[in-house]
């Protein structure tokens, strides 16, 4: 068939990118850096989406859209986030082409159509917006502004990996405004439940909130907060991040606002996030050697029932029976394909859903007709079952609820097995080099020792746990006092 895929245990990186290229989620482009989303892909991202829109709109928050372009001087006046950003941004210099008088055919940039002001292509998106706000804002009834946008961004990475760290990605951003820091802080807080909420629910994915060390702050954030999440090669993956800015943005940009005293204030500002690696993250998590495996609540086809018969009169009353069944099952709210091309064989056709992570499998035969039963597998723990025609449809309903907590408790028991703590740094290396996951252990707060750790191990600080209990101890490096573990991990 041309699917082989390969191990994990033999290759682990290539076999998520065989499960994304044979898996049909997005194929590799003529850009380098760049990926296609192809539509299978896109539909798992639109379900994402979709419910992540809805929970945003819920909590009181609209979609608007602001221009793919930052003018370079908006771009550098929170100094911070220039400096985070400028090694991965891409600048636009020129406005048209010509044609090249040396080489018919062949088009050259006209050097008489440079722009006044060099253009950023937004790696992010608060410079616009916050020099868009201010003209938004006068007063505290102006306040809180909560938006939303749905959009790409471009950051120029040198080494990419499908869904992981692409040039130009797909994401949404959150960009609020309020009158005080402890609605900002609220604001902040409660959006990263929003994700811890979405990703354990919907995706099956457990994750651990926390806040991010004074090195992996978002440039030009007073605080970040994380939900990460654990893949199967025993690596931590930054699943979402909420950003507490301060008033930063508000500086740099002079968005003041009148409070109820008629005092002039700066406003205080959050940024939040998640984007189109969160796709990255559904397939390292839950997918095994013979391909992807789909939470039931987020897969683009939760049902695929394929047909087995020989000739048009036994396939005529499967069709009768099947077309009750699917009509019910989409009542039900189910998304359900009815499999009946003849141009592959049922094998083939079984092999191709596997790779592909649909929930369940259904067969129904001559037989099974004659017997009022079907045939149903569960792409999970890949068990079959031979299951009454009789109420079928709530039996699948259930069974999709089933797999989608089994995901769950799944990966749940995987990541609570691979948090190990220790006081002793030989033992540190040691288990991120064979054991790999969260590694809890003393931190004496200090950048330099962070950056130490992470240049001897390539370890990381992931996250410090917002219900972190306090304890006494000994800086892991350093043997310096500490307050508290943190989590260490590598990472994507």
């Amino acid at each position: 068939m041309g699917k082989e895929i390969t191990s994990r245990e033999q290759d682990y990186s290539q076999w998520y990118n065989d499960l994304v290229i044979k898996g049909s989620l997005a194929d590799y482009s003529a850009v380098r850096g760049c990926m296609v989303i192809k539509p299978y892909g896109f539909a798992l991202w639109e379900n994402m989406r979709d419910v992540l829109d809805k929970m945003f709109k819920d909590t009181g928050h609209q979609n608007a859209y602001f221009p793919l372009f930052v003018p370079k001087s908006l771009f550098e006046a929170e100094e911070k986030n220039a400096e985070g950003f400028a090694k991965e941004c891409a600048v636009v210099t020129h406005y048209r082409l010509k044609s090249d008088p040396n080489n018919k055919g062949k088009l050259i940039v006209d050097p008489e159509a440079k722009l006044e002001e060099e253009l950023v292509v937004r790696p992010t998106s608060e410079a616009i917006i916050w020099n868009t706000y201010k003209g938004w804002i006068q007063s505290y009834r102006d306040l809180p502004i909560l938006v939303n946008q749905w959009a790409n961004v471009v950051r120029w990475e040198m080494r990419t990996r499908l869904f992981l760290r692409t040039a130009e990605f797909l994401w949404q951003e959150g960009h609020t405004a309020h009158a005080t820091a402890v609605e900002a802080i609220v604001e902040t807080k409660k959006m990263l439940e929003v994700y811890a909420d979405f990703v354990e629910n919907w995706m099956a994915l457990p994750v651990i909130k926390g806040v991010k060390s004074p090195n992996e702050r978002f440039a030009g954030a007073e605080d970040t907060y994380c939900i990460e999440a654990l893949m199967q090669d025993g690596k931590a993956l930054q699943a979402g991040t909420s950003h507490f800015l301060g008033q930063n943005f508000a500086k740099a940009f002079d968005v003041k606002f009148s409070d109820r005293d008629n005092k002039l204030d700066y406003v205080w500002a959050t940024s939040w996030g998640v984007s189109t690696r969160l796709i990255g993250a559904l397939v390292m998590a839950h997918s095994d050697d013979d391909g992807l495996i789909l939470p039931p609540r987020i897969a683009p086809v939760q049902v695929v029932i394929v047909p087995i018969y020989k000739g048009d009169e036994q396939k005529a009353m499967i069709d009768e029976k099947v077309q009750a069944i699917v009509a019910n099952l989409k009542a039900l709210g189910i998304s359900v394909k009815y499999d009946d091309s003849d141009n592959a064989r049922p094998g083939w056709k079984f092999a191709e859903y596997e790779l592909k992570g649909v929930p369940v499998r259904m067969a129904i035969g001559a037989r099974d007709l004659e017997k009022n039963v079907v045939e149903i597998a569960r792409r999970d723990t890949k068990e079959k079952m031979t299951v009454s025609m009789d109420g079928i449809e709530s039996y699948i309903k259930e069974l999709l609820n089933t797999i989608q907590q089994a995901m769950y408790d799944k990966a749940k028991a995987f990541r609570e097995e691979r948090i190990t703590k220790t006081d002793n740094w030989d033992e540190f290396v040691q288990l991120l080099d064979t054991k790999g996951g969260f590694v809890s252990a003393h931190w004496d707060g200090t950048g330099e020792t962070e950056d130490k750790i992470k240049e001897l191990c390539k370890a990381t600080i992931r996250c410090i746990p917002l219900d972190n209990p306090l304890e006494e101890g000994k800086c892991i490096l350093t043997g310096n006092p500490s307050t508290q573990r943190v989590l260490f991990a590598r990472a994507y």
